[in-house]
């Protein structure tokens, strides 16, 4: 019986867990800032952000944001 590999693409590219990566040390370090506020991030979810948003402005494979979801509105 042949091995089955994964179908998946890699839905992130090397580039993109590298600017990752930077964003959690910046973190750690005490350096990340948050754009206009400019505060420090504490936030681990959002230095993985961070580092995301660089990653897709140095044009970086990166899947979309997702949408918003919409609310009922009552």
């Amino acid at each position: 019986m042949a091995a089955r590999k994964s179908s998946g693409k890699r839905k992130y590219g090397k580039a993109a867990s590298k600017r990752v990566e930077s964003a959690m040390r910046r973190r750690k370090k005490g350096t990340l800032k948050s754009g206009r506020s400019g505060k420090t991030v504490k936030s681990r979810k959002q230095a993985i952000a961070i580092g995301l948003s660089e990653a897709r402005k140095k044009g970086a494979k990166v899947p979309r944001k997702r949408a918003g979801r919409k609310r009922s509105s009552r």
